[in-house]
């Protein structure tokens, strides 16, 4: 008995130093895929997020929501197709993408995290101007945005006061249209924006793999660009990939793509010495 306290106590010192290096700086988190459909792995990433902040750490949330989104898209009968892993967005499409977005993804989270004992706030992208977009230069995939530009101050504001942001990528332009914005080039930009330490993606698998399914532990942007060339890296982690080197590239120390479906993986990831997921250095 006494042997299974000491382990725990050892696990709490492995994770000294690092809760001590990230102690005061940003972790922006990309929340998608099957972290968001299990109810269980749910309330794991919000008791992570609520850990995070409590050590010292201003985790900031930017979530997905792609299989809601379909789901609900079925039942209008509207038709679901991707481009590159981006979804093709149509007038009508957008509307509803905004309702199940900031409104039931959003907010369940929100909860979620609140539960945990954490102080979140839900913000979606018209929220204080928070993300400027323009229409995509693929025009075939309609009313989808490429960023323009992210107003920091309510994330600083938030982050100062204890408050934990999660966030919905919907995003206007000068003339208030809205535009789809694939979470993941999102919370790149955010990460960006606030010069985080660490920008991580939950997927749906351990990291970047092989062609033969091994996790790749470390990968550099010529390696990513030729797998992605030879059709190694494919379809939605192709936003994944690129929006992890764009961040790296513009200032963030460090990109992660770890698995969202493992209990706990944020603070494996962070906290312990042989992390679990992909970095981009």
């Amino acid at each position: 008995m006494i042997s299974e306290y000491i382990d725990k106590a050892k696990t709490l010192l492995e994770a000294l130093p690092y809760i001590q290096q990230f102690a005061g700086k940003t972790v922006v988190i990309k929340y998608g895929g099957s972290a968001m459909e299990d109810e269980a792995l749910q309330q794991s990433v919000a008791t992570d997020i609520v850990l995070l902040k409590v050590v010292g750490l201003n985790p900031i949330v930017v979530h997905g929501g792609g299989k809601a989104i379909t789901s609900w898209l079925d039942k209008v009968n509207i038709k679901t197709e991707f481009i590159d892993g981006q979804r093709v967005t149509t007038k009508e499409s957008m509307e509803l993408i905004e309702m199940v977005l900031a409104g039931k993804v959003n907010k369940t989270f929100v909860n979620m995290i609140n539960k945990a004992g954490g102080k979140a706030v839900g913000l979606c992208g018209k929220d204080a101007g928070l993300i400027k977009a323009k229409q995509s230069k693929n025009k075939k995939l309609g009313y989808v945005g490429e960023i323009t530009d992210i107003n920091s101050d309510i994330l600083k504001i938030l982050e100062q006061n204890d408050f934990i942001p999660v966030i919905s990528t919907t995003g206007t332009d000068k003339d208030g249209v809205s535009y789809n914005i694939n979470a993941d080039y999102a919370a790149s930009e955010i990460a960006i924006k606030l010069k985080a330490e660490k920008f991580i993606l939950l997927s749906n698998v351990d990291g970047v793999l092989d062609k033969s399914g091994n996790m790749i532990k470390q990968i550099s942007h010529t390696d990513i660009q030729n797998k992605i060339k030879d059709g190694t890296i494919t379809a939605g982690m192709i936003p994944k990939v690129e929006s992890a080197i764009k961040a790296v590239e513009n200032g963030v120390k460090n990109s992660h793509i770890i698995s969202g479906e493992l209990q706990h993986s944020l603070l494996l990831e962070l906290f312990t010495d042989f992390g679990i997921g992909t970095m981009i250095k």
